[in-house]
Order: C-alpha cells, then structure tokens, then sequence
C-alpha cells in the first residue's frame, strides 16, 4: 500500500477528471507559442510534425497504458523502471524525470508572464522576454497558489483543473472557426510546401516546441494511485487525452499557417517566429479581430496555469515515487494521513519550480532541454513493458496490449528519433549529466539499496541504458543535428533506429529475473474487466 504508517493515497479521482487532467497537461503554453516556431522551421508542412508528434505520444501512451493499469502507482513513471530492472534504473529514470517536471512548472508561469505582458508592459522588460522584479514576483505568486490547491485536497486540485480545461477546450476552438474562415491557399504553396525538406519537419518535432507541447501522459500516470477503478479508467484516459490533443494541435496549425497575411510572411517562413512571436495574438490582431485577441491573452494565463497547476501535483508524486523506489530521502515518500496528498514532496516541488524562474529569460530559452527530457523519461517505458512481459509473464494486466512484440520497439525507436533530434548541444549536457549521476550512484553505493537487489545485479541490469547514453552520444556528434555532419542525413537517423532496435531487446532481456513488486504494494480495487487494445 501507498501506507508506510503515514497515511495513503484515496482514490477521489474519475475517468472524466483524469481524461481532463491528460488534455490539460497536454494544452498548456505549447500551442500559444509552438505555432510560430514551427511555421519558422517547418513551413507549411508543419502540421505534419504535429502529426508524426502525436503518433509518437500514442505509440508511447499505448504502452504506459498496460503499466498503468498493472501497476497504478503515485509516481509510476518513476517505479516501473525500478519493477523491472532494479534501484539504478530506477534512480537515473527519477533524477531526469524530477529535473524535466519541475522545470515544466516554471516554464509555465513563465508562459504566463509573457502573454500577460500585453495587458501589463511592466512584467516584462522591453524585449518581452525577461521578466521584471514585478514579473517575477507575479509568477512566484502564481508558484504559490499552485502549491496551495494541491497542498489541501486532491479533489480540490482535480475539480479546479475541470473547470479550467473546460475553458482551454472552448478559446482554441474559437480559434480554429475564425482563423479557417481566414485561410488562404496560397500560404500553403509560399517556397513550396515542404521549404526545409524532411528535416525542417523533423526538427521542428523537438526544437520547435512539438515534443514539449505533447508530452502531457505523465500526469495520468503519476495520479493512477488516486483514481477510481484505475484498471479501466487509466488505459482509457491515456488513450483519448492522445487522440483529442493531436486533433486539436494539428487544426490549429493549419488555421495559423492558412489565415497570416500572404505579404507578412515576406517569401519566407523563416522569419515567422520573429514575425508573431505571441503567434495567435499577433495574428488575430492583425486580422481586426480584437475580442479574439482578448480571449487569447486571457486563455494564454489559463492555460499554462492550469498545465502548471496538474505538474505541481504530478511533480510531487515522482518526488514521491523516487523516495519510495529507496533512492531519495525517505521523507519525501509520507503521506498525509488527514489529506492523502505527499506534502513532504510539494514542498520540495515547490522549492525546484521555484529555482527554474530564476536564470532562465523566456518561454523558448528552456523548452527545447525540458522537451528531451520529457521524451527521454517515456523512452525507457516500452523496455520495462518488455522485460516485465518476459519475466512477469503471469503477472495481471488488466489492459493487455496485442501486438506489443511491434509496438514496444516501434515506440522506442520513434522516442529516440525525437531525442536524436535535440541537437548535439542538448544531448550533450542531457545526457552527459546521466552518465555523471551513474557514476555517482556508485561513488555512494554505501547508501543505495541492495536488500531487494545486489548491486552487481543492478549494474548488470543497466549497462544497456549506460551504453545507449554513450552511443546515442557519439551518433549526435558525428550527425547531421548540430554535430560535426561526418553522418549525413538520413544514414544518420537510420544508424539511431538500428541501435535503438538493438539497446530495446538488450534492455528487455536485461531485466531482473523477479520483478521487484512486492505483494503487498499492489492495491486493492474493485474488479475490473480487462481492456484489449485491438
């Protein structure tokens, strides 16, 4: 149980509230500013990088959802790895997924801060990008009343996030009607359709802010250990918060590219970003439509608000998860007994979201970094599915997802294309810090755990995340993405899925003999029929 004598999770969330919980992490700043960035990157071909992001969010979605439903943990991103390959894993998977959550609830106010700036000028500095002291105490504000709706009850926290995704799903669909109604053929055939080739499509996935945009199914599976029914509610939650986001991402783009002005856009979509950097804004203005122009602005501090409102809560539960897989100091894995939220954990969310508004200017300047991060924590997921499958084969799965022997390498090979994508500069701290954090794992082997598993086992269990961190590194610098271009394009990539298809079936088959899930930490629930993905 969630217990440790220091009270338990309840279970006060339903598939409704968790759907709107997935879709309100999903819209959050990303599609107010992404838009621009990827029309810059993409041209009118932009929509198909939204696209190929949302394939890769439900290919990853589709896997999280036989975990989820197996295990509904708080914090399960962070567990599954430690279920089926030990304590290491599992600490290398929460430091990433604790740096990439948090900073999520930073780059939000921050979002905030900008939008609101056309309203208020003296939030920002004259570049609109940096903030002012009165901006940043602003956004430490709004820090503070997110840590105050979770602080006190999970169904407060859930009930607020309804209502305000409500209201996300109503200002871009008003978007999509009047923008359509404004498209212009003539955009789509500016330099051609595709300017920048397969790769301006590519890129735009990660740099362009796609990626961040998407990556809104953690909170799903850091809440599964409070919702109703967790076998039918998570899998079903997972899968339709996936389909209704890319639907709306992918109108959204077309209806930005479709309706600017043929003349604004100069000959070029290069400039695009600079051009609308608050893209719906600017171009509702310049359309005469000052009502929308409003609601944008107004919807551009809901939303980010509500995103950062669900990543306080989801930020805490890894916090949590990470204590309780025994890598993090045990205090961070209580439970309020009174409320049954981690309070311990808020805390510490609250302190890192807090650091992340500090050095950092702007929206664009971090969400490239959070972007890999984000996509690097789903990366290891279809690999715990698959050596869970082979080690655990009896093991429950109220949602059993057929074809996965396809799908689990599929969504690994698309997660590491996306991470590859980054860029040598991203990768090259990102994934350097990792292998820093391995060694320091061991440096410090007095203090980890070796009750469950020795830690030779748990070294064994890792090598094939260690050698995929460097190989990945060496492909980035020798690539085409930022590195030196002694890899060109497309060999490059292809070299990326060859060795994604060979770490997947290493790590799959390095997984711990006995999956580490004690009995007594499986939940009790009421019966639930299983769900078949078909």
């Amino acid at each position: 149980m969630e217990d440790q004598g220091q009270g338990r999770f309840r279970k006060e969330i339903s598939l409704l509230d968790m759907t709107l919980v997935g879709v309100g992490a999903i819209i959050g700043s990303g599609w107010l500013f992404a838009s621009g960035l990827v029309a810059s990157i993409a041209g009118p071909a932009g929509w198909i990088s939204w696209l190929i992001g949302g394939i890769a969010l439900l290919l990853l979605g589709l896997v999280y959802a036989e975990l989820g439903a197996a295990f509904p943990r708080a914090g399960g991103l962070v567990r599954y790895p430690l279920y089926s390959h030990g304590p290491l894993v599992g600490y290398l998977m929460s430091f990433i997924t604790v740096i990439a959550f948090s900073s999520i609830v930073g780059i939000e106010v921050l979002a905030v801060r900008q939008y609101a700036t056309s309203w208020w000028p003296a939030l920002s500095q004259p570049d609109g990008q940096a903030p002012t002291v009165l901006g940043w105490f602003v956004q430490f504000g709004l820090l503070i009343v997110f840590f105050l709706l979770n602080y006190w009850s999970v169904k407060i926290f859930a009930k607020s996030n309804t209502i305000i995704t409500l209201f996300k799903y109503i200002v871009p669909a008003l978007i999509i009607i009047v923008l359509l109604s404004q498209l212009k053929g003539a955009n789509f055939r500016v330099e051609g359709f595709a300017p920048f080739g397969i790769a301006g499509i590519t890129t735009a996935i990660t740099t362009g802010g796609i990626m961040f945009a998407y990556l809104g199914l953690q909170p799903i599976m850091g809440l599964a250990g409070e919702v109703k029914n967790p076998q039918r509610n998570v899998p079903i939650a997972l899968i339709a918060s996936t389909i209704l986001s890319a639907i709306i991402y992918v109108l959204l783009q077309v209806a930005f590219i479709g309706s600017i002005p043929t003349d604004r856009i100069g000959g070029s979509w290069a400039g695009v970003a600079d051009e609308f950097s608050l893209p719906y804004y600017d171009i509702a203005t310049i359309l005469g439509f000052g009502w929308l122009a409003f609601l944008v602005t107004a919807d551009a501090v809901v939303s980010p608000s509500g995103t950062g409102n669900i990543f306080m809560s989801t930020s805490s539960r890894v916090v949590f998860g990470w204590a309780r897989n025994g890598t993090l100091f045990r205090v961070f894995g209580r439970v309020n007994p009174a409320t049954g939220i981690p309070r311990p954990a808020l805390w510490l969310t609250l302190g890192l979201s807090i650091f992340w508004t500090l050095p950092f200017p702007s929206w664009n300047a971090l969400v490239t970094v959070v972007s890999s991060a984000l996509i690097f924590t789903y990366a290891v997921a279809p690999i715990s599915a698959y050596a869970l499958r082979r080690n655990a084969p009896d093991m429950p799965r109220p949602f059993y997802l057929k074809g996965i022997g396809l799908i689990g390498p599929l969504a690994f090979v698309v997660a590491s294309l996306i991470l590859y994508w980054a860029g040598w500069q991203t990768l090259s701290w990102l994934l350097g810090v990792q292998l820093l954090m391995f060694v320091v794992y061991l440096l410090v082997k007095n203090w980890v755990p070796t009750d469950r598993v020795s830690l030779a086992q748990q070294v064994k269990s890792s090598w094939w995340l260690v050698a995929y961190y460097a190989v990945m590194l060496v492909l980035s610098y020798l690539g085409s993405f930022d590195g030196i271009n002694l890899l060109k394009s497309p060999w490059d990539q292809i070299l990326v899925a060859l060795v994604s298809v060979g770490v997947y079936y290493w790590g799959g088959r390095t997984g711990l003999a006995q999956p580490i899930v004690d009995e007594d930490e499986v939940e009790e629930e009421e019966p639930a029929e299983a769900v078949t993905a078909r």
